[in-house]
């Protein structure tokens, strides 16, 4: 078709308007993020923020939520009811306007809720869009009232259905599994969100039920989360698996220019930072103004502690902001009336309003901690001080490493076999598991756009070493180098020149063991503190290759658990007494040749990838330094709790 004729065929009438909701279900990663299980669980939290806004308004202290056996999802609070009146202007229910219509609620009237975490208005109403069905039950007004809805359309008019004493609302809807990659919900994910809107909301009780599994009683899995606490609880929740520097949770609880803060922190005896920072009870992965008042209320309070008191008086290193963070675990809280979001995920604030109230109340807080408890002051520094020194050793680490990079050219590692695509979009990497697996993968591998970078046994544990003997670290330094990234800067140790990736896909493949489970762990680890970004942009992926080969004659298949393995042994025995079929069980990937491990691990026709997300910023801190720190307890507590059985190679 000609370009003339294009432009004639282009007027009025391809214009279109999507009425209602239509415009969620057409395009619903604009509204919650994406159609994959972040999506979904989404759409609880979007329900259950309505309850936590009543409340934040003083009207609401008790919270259920249910998975359904059909995976449906209720949530049912004992707030003061949505209202379900007429309205002048639209002349319907208040109750499905709400339900009905984008950015409508009461979250827009400053005298309705003075904050809110849903201030976009779109929660509930992109809930129903999104279900295939959805049941809304008030009980105000000393009556019950209730509408369903089919695709976010009403099957009839609020109605009335009986008397209540009690107060509140109930909303039970099921997602469509045609917007849905997956609609199955996952207990523990939920819980994590539901225990973190408990400790930033204290006194709220959250109940959380699992009407899916059943006890050997008949009782559903269920778990309660109340804090009194609040953020002093919420840290030491988060410090539960690291050994304390100090024993004792610095707090501050207030407002400081009509903006309530709240801030909670504490020392321990890692390398790491763990600062989880939150607006109106939303999780600010991406920080803002309220996570630069914080820093600078810590650094510059702590410093002039540390000038004041002559501890750095024999110090000739340059002690740094990240120095003051090293080892910290941190919470901050705030309420503003009108924050200002980078968009609808809300992962960044930038009210500028917010970041003295909360430096004044973080340097007041610290100032007078600091002068009560002169012995816990002095560990802190001296922590500090370790830091600081560690910092230098590894800014020379990584000068070592640039000087090497350009004494030998590319910089590229030697073991590394590079694609020849360039365009880091269509290209992808396997770190390998040994020189072995890595032969075997650099013959098997399309060399076009598969690059193979074998891994020596298990890389350094990051989460208990100090950081110049991370960039020390031959296989770090040779992952950072492969990928193309740097290591780390003066300014920041962890900013990565992201332009600068080789690879768009960053896949870890390791052996279907122990030993390899746990090398995919150290190296998640590494990711996971040093190149965090990699994570949320969903470059991070693992192989899975198949556990055993069913073979019967010329006939094979591929069995990745051993319930597909049962199944392939009696398709390849015909239903007869025939036990010619040969079982293999891979003990690593050394044991399959560059043939079979394409075919099954490393073509994108047939493979399966497991993409490395990020669900809650604050859970996966804790897990990962319950896993790989220092503390055996909580490890064993964990493995005794989700080891179902183990397999022992004799």
């Amino acid at each position: 078709m000609s370009e003339e004729k294009k432009n004639q065929d282009y007027s009025a009438d391809n214009i279109q308007v999507l009425e209602g909701l239509e415009a969620v279900r057409k395009r619903p990663a604009m509204y919650i993020g994406d159609i994959g299980i972040k999506g979904l669980h989404h759409l609880v939290y979007e329900v259950v923020d309505n309850s936590i806004d009543e409340a934040l308004a003083g009207h609401c202290d008790t919270i259920g939520v249910w998975i359904n056996e059909d995976n449906s999802i209720t949530v049912k609070d004992n707030g003061r009811g949505i209202p379900t009146g007429i309205t002048k202007k639209e002349g319907k229910s208040a109750l499905e306007i709400v339900m009905t219509v984008l950015h409508a609620g009461g979250k827009f009237d400053k005298d309705t809720y003075k904050v809110s975490g849903g201030l976009h208005g779109v929660g509930v109403s992109c809930v129903n869009a999104l279900s295939i069905h959805l049941h809304a039950v008030v009980h105000r007004d000393g009556k019950i009232f209730e509408q369903e809805y089919q695709i976010g359309k009403p099957l009839y008019e609020v109605r009335e259905i009986g008397n209540s004493d009690k107060h509140g609302t109930e909303v039970t809807f099921k997602p469509d599994g045609t917007i849905f990659e997956n609609t199955e919900y996952n207990y523990d994910t939920l819980c994590a969100r539901m225990r973190e809107l408990a400790f930033l909301n204290k006194g709220i009780t959250i109940t959380m039920t699992d009407l899916r599994e059943l006890d050997d009683n008949g009782n559903p899995t269920s778990t309660i989360f109340h804090s009194e606490g609040g953020l002093r609880e919420f840290a030491q929740y988060l410090d539960r698996n690291r050994e304390p520097l100090v024993a004792d949770v610095i707090y501050f609880e207030g407002e400081r220019e009509g903006i309530p803060v709240e801030v909670a922190l504490t020392y321990n005896t890692s390398y790491t930072e763990n600062i989880q920072a939150y607006v109106n009870n939303i999780n600010t992965h991406e920080g803002g103004t309220h996570l630069s008042g914080f820093r600078r209320g810590l650094t510059n309070t702590l410093k002039k502690y540390a000038t004041d008191s002559g501890m750095l008086a024999r110090e000739k290193i340059e002690i740094d902001g990240d120095d003051f963070r090293e080892g910290l675990t941190a919470v901050v809280s705030v309420k503003v009336q009108e924050p200002q979001f980078e968009g609808q995920t809300k992962t960044k604030l930038g009210n500028r309003e917010v970041t003295a109230p909360v430096s004044q109340a973080v340097s007041e807080m610290l100032s007078i901690y600091l002068e009560e408890h002169p012995n816990e002051a002095k560990i802190i520094v001296d922590k500090v001080i370790l830091a600081a020194r560690a910092r230098h050793a590894a800014r020379k680490a990584r000068e070592m490493v640039q000087r090497k990079n350009v004494m030998t050219g590319s910089g590229l590692p030697g073991k590394l076999a590079d694609c020849s695509e360039k365009d880091p979009s269509l290209c992808e990497i396997y770190f390998v598991e040994g020189d072995s697996a890595g032969g075997t993968a650099k013959q098997g591998r399309d060399r076009h756009f598969q690059a193979i970078m074998p891994l020596r046994g298990k890389i350094l544990n990051v989460e208990k070493a100090m950081h110049h003997k991370i960039f020390e670290n031959e296989e770090i330094k040779n992952m950072y180098t492969a990928l193309g990234v740097r290591i780390g800067t003066e300014e920041d140790s962890k900013a990565l020149n992201i332009e600068k990736l080789r690879y768009h896909k960053i896949i870890i493949m390791c052996d279907a063991d122990v030993d390899g489970s746990h090398i995919e762990t150290l190296i998640l680890t590494f990711f996971f503190r040093f190149m965090k970004e990699l994570i949320e942009l969903g470059y991070i992926y693992i192989a899975t290759p198949p556990l055993y080969q069913v073979k019967k004659g010329a006939k094979s298949d591929y069995a990745w658990n051993e319930d597909q393995r049962d199944i392939l042994i009696n398709q390849l025995k015909g239903g007869g007494a025939d036990s010619s079929v040969n079982v293999q069980r891979y003990k690593g990937l050394g044991e399959m040749n560059a043939e079979q491990l394409w075919d099954t691990t490393m073509n994108p026709e047939y493979r399966t990838l497991r993409q490395v997300t990020i669900e809650n910023a604050a859970e996966c801190d804790q897990i990962f330094s319950m896993l790989m720190g220092d503390e055996v307890p909580p490890r064993r507590e964990f493995i005794e709790k989700n080891a179902k059985y183990a397999k022992i190679d004799i």
